[in-house]
């Protein structure tokens, strides 16, 4: 099994995917005006978000490439 195989599980894929989406709006909506939040920390958690949903997207290519043909 590859170092990383849990990764490459389809519930895990699904499950980075919709928590990137989560943590990414919740970071949109803490960059609004209104906002109590320091515009840094909301920004931190916005790119999170991103990164983990980039992680879901990566995931998601590796196994095509290593599922075969």
């Amino acid at each position: 099994m590859h170092p990383f195989g849990f990764l490459l599980q389809r519930e895990v894929i699904i499950g980075l995917a919709l928590a990137g989406g989560i943590i990414s709006t919740a970071g949109g909506f803490l960059l609004r005006k209104n906002s109590s939040t320091k515009p840094e920390t909301a920004r931190f958690i916005l790119r999170t978000g991103y990164a983990v949903s980039w992680t879901s997207v990566a995931a998601f290519i590796a196994v095509g490439f290593l599922s075969g043909w």
